[in-house]
């Protein structure tokens, strides 16, 4: 049976005051979660936060990663210095990478190699934009996300991996897809895998990314093929973060 998730993807936000609050928050709250519980903050931060949660159930991962060990890349982060400091997971391919910095779908399967060869484990998002809803290939632009990684590391890559799947046009927007329109989509992904591996199929969790809120987490994460979410502005608030981390079961 696959562990639930719920990742806090914290994005370019927090002081040291804050995020000492949010993480004393996330921690004081996290009896009864069953969830595997994950938090993203800026790099800045991680090194408090992997402290702060040294003690309780809480993961610490980065939001990017750079996919060069070391080198003359000015600004940038590599995966062992992630690993050294303590982090386990890695968002890659986050759809404000895509659009913002135009990380291409070639370039979110060399960072994702290179997370898995540091021995990190990625949080690999994937999704449509509205234009491409509307025009009605959802299906072949997250199908062709997901072959990019597919054809670089193989599907048994994703037995180390968690896909996250982020309608864009439903992040930070307030829109959600409905339950109905996500669960279609994970399904669609989870069959993918399945036609090239079914253990690999079955275990995979694939979480959903689209302003998932306490008021419609705990019907998202009743879907059969949803396993949790990875959420944005929700994760800035404990009480609404541990309100989603018992929603997913």
């Amino acid at each position: 049976m696959r562990q639930a998730m719920v990742a806090g993807n914290w994005k370019m936000n927090g002081s040291r005051a804050s995020v000492k609050e949010l993480v004393d928050g996330i921690n004081a709250g996290l009896e009864g979660v069953t969830a595997e519980v994950v938090v993203c903050p800026p790099f800045v931060y991680i090194p408090y936060v992997v402290g702060a949660t040294s003690e309780s159930a809480v993961k610490v991962g980065a939001q990017n990663m750079c996919d060069q060990d070391s080198g003359a890349f000015t600004g940038e982060v590599a995966g062992p210095m992630l690993k050294d400091i303590g982090c386990e997971y890695v968002i890659i391919g986050h759809s404000e990478r895509r659009a913002m910095y135009g990380e291409s779908n070639q370039v979110t399967a060399t960072k994702y190699a290179a997370v898995l060869k540091n021995g990190l484990k990625p949080i690999f998002c994937i999704g449509e934009t509205l234009e491409e809803r509307e025009q009605g290939i959802t299906e072949e632009v997250v199908g062709r996300q997901i072959d990019a990684i597919l054809n670089t590391e193989g599907v048994a890559s994703l037995a180390n991996a968690v896909l996250a799947y982020e309608p864009v046009w439903a992040i930070g927007t307030g829109k959600t897809a409905s339950p109905e329109q996500a669960q279609d989509v994970h399904a669609f992904i989870r069959n993918k895998i399945a036609a090239l591996d079914s253990d690999v199929a079955e275990g995979l969790r694939i979480l959903y990314g689209g302003s998932m809120n306490p008021g419609n987490a705990a019907e998202l994460c009743a879907q059969s093929d949803i396993d949790g979410g990875l959420i944005g502005g929700a994760s800035l608030k404990p009480d609404d973060f541990l309100v989603i981390c018992n929603a997913a079961k």
